[in-house]
């Protein structure tokens, strides 16, 4: 399918993303992202991008092999088949352009991120920086069910546009946890610091897979619909170990070699936000022209000389019992008789949630310590 032409190098991206991330966050920090998100956020710019800005865009996204009409196309098949997926679980990517009044793009521009992307334009008054960051943010706000809220805070007047990548996920699990199970326990967020948490239980059969070679648990929870939590659980200590190496390659792997096992689950309950100031990073990861006086955005507009101001992206991920906000489920599972398996997420693990009809990140990351909002 065309859409899965994006899988490996939007992983790729993915990774590289969350390497550069992980190098400036703090020890005891959670990180959360949707590396889907800003590949199609960059993927939407890109297509007014030339020479050079476009050949550096590309190779950053891992797109080399690629010219920017198929890329256009894969992404409109990606939503497409994303729209399909939407029966059980609220799943919202989107992409917006605040543009300056009295700045008018290429109608081609425009059309084609709107055909392409699904993006939505409008205008904003940047010589007024507060009024213009509270009409993105209501923008961003409605499009997220009020969950992402004060995303835009600085901005220049002098700004020409800004580029907005919104990701909103909200599952129900196949197998939801029974409340009446949840107490609460300590998590250890480092050697010195504990923090008590919500630790929801449940037995159950679960695709589970024991890596030693790269010294981590996986254990894969099903959302209904095409979704489903990959939780990959380090042994102690072994972190940072297993972030420097980790790649699409071990996804596959971990994915390919999941066995079906009785478990016994102990999982937090969070509530996390990621924010990401993405312009160092970007350009560290290659992508230096967009941002600097050297860009080329000629298929923006031939009039205006255009770079990239600011980069902005921010995801939010609840993990409860039922997995939303009010559902009510009972499932009784049939359970063979040898021992279970025990996994209890005491420590810090990293989380990808993955859609499996388009074979997407939605999201990734680490959590850190559960109870840091």
């Amino acid at each position: 399918m065309q859409c899965h032409h994006l899988s490996p190098p939007n992983a790729d991206f993915a990774f590289a993303l969350y390497k550069n991330i992980n190098s400036k966050t703090a020890a005891g920090k959670n990180i959360f992202f949707s590396p889907l998100g800003v590949s199609t956020a960059l993927s939407m710019l890109s297509t007014g991008a030339r020479g050079e800005t476009h050949k550096q865009m590309f190779s950053t996204l891992n797109y080399n092999n690629m010219n920017q009409s198929f890329v256009d196309d894969a992404y409109t098949h990606l939503f497409h088949m994303l729209g399909h997926s939407q029966e059980s679980q609220v799943l919202n990517v989107g992409n917006g352009l605040a543009l300056r009044t009295n700045f008018a793009p290429l109608d081609s521009f425009t059309a084609n991120i709107k055909e392409h992307y699904s993006a939505e334009i409008f205008n904003v008054d940047f010589q007024k920086p507060q009024e213009a960051a509270a009409e993105i943010n209501t923008f961003i706000a409605k499009k997220t069910q009020d969950k992402i809220k004060d995303m835009v805070k600085d901005l220049d007047p002098a700004t020409a546009m800004v580029l907005i990548n919104y990701v909103y996920f909200r599952g129900q699990w196949e197998k939801p946890f029974d409340a009446n199970f949840t107490s609460k326990a300590e998590f250890t967020v480092d050697e010195n610091t504990k923090v008590e948490v919500d630790m929801m239980k449940r037995t159950g059969r679960y695709d589970f897979y024991l890596d030693m070679d790269n010294h981590t648990l996986v254990i894969l929870l099903p959302y209904k619909g095409n979704t489903s939590m990959m939780i990959v659980l380090p042994d102690e200590g072994k972190m940072t170990e297993v972030e420097d190496v980790i790649c699409k390659d071990h996804i596959k792997h971990w994915h390919d070699s999941l066995i079906r096992a009785s478990v016994d689950l102990e999982m937090p309950k969070f509530s996390i936000s990621g924010d990401a100031a993405l312009d160092e990073s970007l350009k560290e990861l290659g992508m230096t022209d967009a941002f600097g006086d050297k860009a080329d955005f000629a298929g923006i507009s031939e009039e205006v000389k255009l770079k990239v101001s600011k980069a902005s992206h921010k995801a939010v991920l609840s993990v409860d019992e039922t997995g939303t906000e009010a559902a009510a489920a009972t499932t009784i599972e049939v359970m063979p008789m040898s021992m279970p398996e025990r996994l209890s997420l005491n420590r810090p693990f990293l989380v990808f949630i993955l859609e499996h009809s388009t074979k997407s990140i939605l999201f990734m990351g680490k959590i850190s310590n559960p109870t840091e909002v």
